[in-house]
């Protein structure tokens, strides 16, 4: 059974997710006394404005054309402040898309499932126990100890199987 599941396809308040994880993340930095900075908060809320994994490039090109059309941001920038999230667990790396997607859980230890549309690019990540249990007990029969786990799933959202 898939729980926690954040599915938000085409039709959706991106404004709320944004508002609701920056306050997810401020409180998170402050209970670790990090420092959350200006430029690592617009890198956040660029990943957050849609729901579809952007790639680093991607994340540099849409924070220059916010700012102004002189100002470039330099990629050197937008990865250390993705590195600082990534290390935060506020965002998520996609290694199939090599991207990157907001948390909705953050500072909730959680393994993830992410059903990515090939159409239309959305992503949303689950959370499937009987998923975690089995790499788990395949793991511990292997005497391996898993560190990380991240589930990337491809097809189509509800809307493009339209």
């Amino acid at each position: 059974m898939l729980t926690n599941s954040r599915i938000a396809y085409h039709h959706h308040d991106h404004k709320r997710c944004i508002t609701a994880a920056m306050n997810r993340a401020r409180v998170l930095c402050d209970d670790r006394q990090v420092r959350l900075t200006p430029i690592r908060e617009a890198v956040f809320k660029t990943i957050w404005a849609s729901h579809r994994p952007l790639g680093a490039y991607d994340i540099v090109d849409q924070m220059t054309l916010a700012s102004s059309p002189v100002k470039r941001i330099l990629p050197p920038t937008v990865y250390r402040s993705i590195e600082f999230l990534l290390e935060q667990g506020l965002i998520h790396r996609l290694s199939s898309l090599n991207a990157y997607i907001g948390c909705p859980f953050p500072g909730n230890d959680h393994n993830d499932v992410f059903l990515i549309c090939r159409k239309c690019g959305s992503a949303a990540e689950c959370s499937a126990e009987q998923l975690t249990a089995a790499v788990e007990h395949t793991a511990n029969r292997a005497n391996f100890k898993v560190e990380s786990q991240v589930i990337e799933v491809v097809g189509l959202c509800p809307e493009c199987q339209s």
